[in-house]
């Protein structure tokens, strides 16, 4: 099963319990306060880059680091997305991934910006990888934040407002352990559960890092990938 099948039985599934699930969600913000070693609020809404040159964004990014989810569970090398922009202004996203057996499994998705209001060019956008006749339902668009980005579009950190999934992205295929731990760091600060974070081609469930005194970021030493760029 592709990472693309998963993604649309998830998003139908999620589509079911939505109504369910919201007042839980709710009741369970509310109830999250205070802040934590001067940290902000770790339900405080989460603010995106802006403005972000969608144009300078598109092209090849490498996934360096991620929150585990169940569509990248049989990911186990490098990971890479494409974004391209086409002529109604929306995106054609390609995520591709290696598996155990060195193939490559591919999955091919749709995105659009969503505005903010008073935020002009704000990152924010829907992604989708459900077919095109599913595009009707709310619950099949994932959130996509870009919540850090360097000024040279070198490296970016890519959340969901509920903080369940982080991913770290670069263009060169392999960033060095400081520009890591640094975006890890920072997205600690917004609330993530970056203890969870594992490396782009590690097995799932290897610690990323481990938190050392002063709330410091250390990483292990990496395992040897072959990277192929798409």
């Amino acid at each position: 099963m592709s990472i693309g099948t998963l993604a649309a039985a998830f998003c139908v599934g999620g589509f079911l319990t939505l109504i369910a699930l919201t007042s839980a969600r709710t009741a369970r913000a509310q109830a999250m306060g205070g802040p934590a070693d001067g940290a902000p609020l770790m339900r405080a809404p989460l603010q995106v880059v802006a403005p972000v040159d969608l144009k300078r964004y598109s092209g090849v990014w490498h996934e360096q680091a991620r929150l585990p989810n169940r569509f990248e569970k049989k990911c186990t090398g490098p990971v890479s997305a494409d974004y391209t922009q086409l002529a109604d202004g929306t995106f054609e996203v390609r995520n591709r991934c290696m598996l155990a057996d060195g193939s490559f499994d591919e999955a091919v998705g749709s995105a659009h910006v969503v505005p903010v209001i008073g935020q002009p060019g704000a990152g924010r956008l829907k992604v989708r990888f459900a077919p095109a006749w599913l595009s009707w339902l709310p619950a099949v668009w994932g959130d996509y934040w870009i919540l850090k980005l360097d000024r040279d579009y070198q490296v970016a950190l890519v959340g969901t407002p509920d903080r369940d999934y982080l991913w770290v992205l670069s263009r060169a295929p392999r960033v060095d352990e400081a520009t890591l731990a640094a975006e890890l760091e920072y997205a600690r600060t917004l609330g993530f559960d970056v203890d969870k974070v594992v490396r782009t081609g590690e097995p799932v469930g290897s610690a990323a890092f481990t938190p050392t005194s002063g709330s410091r970021t250390t990483l292990p030493h990496k395992r040897a990938v072959t990277t192929t760029t798409p």
